[in-house]
């Protein structure tokens, strides 16, 4: 490839590598729970819809950014356009803040993966509930901190091998032993009793509100925007992986069947957690089940493999380890990010960047914030959280210090990066210079038509869609609704987007 950077060692090295990216903790906690919720089938005709026509094309267009560039998030942006080079910042801050609380989240797999070992060791011990287990864990912010310091210390060795020696390598080995387990815990969740209970509530349309699971059916509107919300962030746009890894990829390679094959195996693969989770917890539990978010994969789960027996440790310590394995997936695609922004920053001044020095310098900021998530225990210890005592304002947008970052990061920063990205694309700078970029491993002419389209109008909507819906989420409360504020912001944001579009000196060259 001739980039001094680095490169992929093989496509399906490569491939592995994003699909790793994409399959993260909220396909197997987020996925098929909303799916449930919202509909079953409809909610996801619609995901599959989006997928395609939103998630497609950003996918697309980010690959073909890196690639054509060869730099990292922020070069990208600054090579490509003036007046939107500054929505480079919004994808690398975006990973950085969801380091915070990843970190965190694959600390507690780790601690759960040897608890159950400990368990398989010593058959004779007393167990715990899974909720009492959860409990402990969050009121000692010391093992947190040291079991997040382990998560981050695994990222440290694999991304300091860089692309191909260690990103590439870990993915190589840890994606189809994912998949292998994932296999092995779907057949022993289908063959519990009472799992069919769980297969309805993912794919029979009412079922959840028939079961008791929720108490009303939501709109469409909500199911699309829990759709697109979901479709976004599971693919990991918008928050600079796909732009960083398109920039070490071939020339040869065929971006479209690429992309294709990304969204088509998170997908599968977000369907077969579900399969994994549901069935087996709402066989243990029924209605009553958490089916979502943190409590499913620390407390419900927890109790489901206790319910098995003696065998029980043993599903324990293979499906932790898997979610292990998707965590440290994600993790070291976001870590990738802001480690080559700094290793373009050297290049550009002429120096060699020392990966070593710059992922462990990563590492420890990343820690230091992460030590904050870490010791507030979901909220359990106390900790002070912004706008609690200040403006006494507590919503799901501060209701702990994970919640927060999360805002920030996946409620804000990613669908407005999005957002402007299209806009850029599809009306500032237009899509001929990614379209050439997608022709030199493809020669399909349909794709011209349809990514152009997409980046001018579906995208844009789509997207100050979701950001509204995001904005309702995450600062609606139970004395008021934030939705209309929020789709009125998200509808704001894509006008002055346009307006900035069009008054750009580039575009006015072109």
């Amino acid at each position: 490839m001739g980039n001094e950077r680095g490169s992929w060692g093989s496509n399906i090295g490569f491939l592995l590598a994003a699909i790793g990216s994409a399959v993260g903790l909220g396909n197997i906690w987020g996925f098929p729970y909303k799916m449930g919720k919202s509909g079953g089938f409809t909610f996801l005709l619609i995901y599959l819809l989006l997928a395609v026509f939103v998630g497609f094309s950003i996918m697309v267009a980010e690959l073909a950014m890196g690639r054509r560039t060869g730099k990292g998030t922020i070069g990208a942006y600054r090579a490509m356009t003036n007046r939107f080079k500054w929505v480079g910042w919004l994808a690398v801050f975006a990973p950085f803040v969801i380091m915070s609380f990843y970190s965190v989240l694959g600390g507690y797999c780790i601690e759960y993966m040897a608890l159950n070992l400990s368990n398989l060791a010593f058959s004779g011990a007393e167990v715990k509930t899974g909720a009492d287990l959860f409990g402990s864990m969050l009121t000692n912010p010391f093992g947190c901190v040291m079991f997040t310091l382990l998560f981050l210390l695994i990222c440290f060795l694999i991304n300091r091998g860089g692309i191909s020696g260690g990103i590439e390598k870990f993915n190589n080995i840890g994606m189809p032993a994912l998949f292998v387990m994932l296999v092995i815990i779907i057949i022993r969740s289908l063959t519990l009793p009472g799992a069919v209970e769980g297969l309805k509530f993912m794919f029979v349309p009412g079922y959840a509100v028939e079961a008791g699971f929720i108490e009303s059916q939501p709109s469409i509107g909500s199911v699309m925007a829990t759709a697109g919300g979901q479709m976004f962030f599971s693919l990991s746009l918008a928050m600079g992986v796909m732009i960083t890894y398109g920039s070490y990829l071939d020339k040869k390679e065929n971006l479209i069947k690429n992309s294709a094959v990304i969204v088509v195996a998170d997908t599968i693969v977000a369907l077969m957690a579900g399969l994994a989770v549901i069935p087996a917890a709402v066989a243990t539990y029924g209605p009553s089940a958490a089916l979502s978010g943190p409590k499913l994969l620390f407390i419900t789960l927890q109790d489901v493999f206790q319910a098995m027996g003696t065998v029980g440790p043993l599903f324990g310590v293979i499906f932790y380890l898997l979610v292990l394995v998707a965590a440290i997936s994600s993790a070291i695609s976001l870590v990738e990010v802001v480690v080559t922004f700094f290793m373009d920053r050297a290049g550009a001044n002429g120096k060699q960047g020392n990966r070593h020095r710059i992922v462990l310098l990563v590492c420890l900021a990343i820690m230091v914030e992460a030590a904050v998530v870490a010791v507030d225990g979901l909220g359990s210890n106390g900790v002070w959280v912004p706008f609690q005592n200040s403006l006494g304002i507590v919503g799901s947008f501060n209701d702990c210090w994970l919640d927060f970052m999360d805002c920030l990061s996946e409620g804000l920063a990613m669908p407005l990066g999005a957002l402007l990205m299209s806009v850029m694309l599809g009306w500032e700078i237009g899509t001929n210079k990614i379209l050439e970029e997608v022709h030199i491993g493809s020669s399909a002419k349909w794709i011209d038509k349809f990514l152009t389209f997409c980046l001018m109008f579906v995208v844009p909507i789509a997207m100050a869609f979701i950001l509204g819906g995001q904005i309702g989420d995450y600062f609606s409360t139970a004395e008021r609704s934030m939705y209309g504020v929020g789709y009125g912001i998200g509808a704001a944001v894509v006008v002055l987007a346009w307006i900035a579009a069009f008054t750009s000196p580039k575009r006015k060259e072109r």
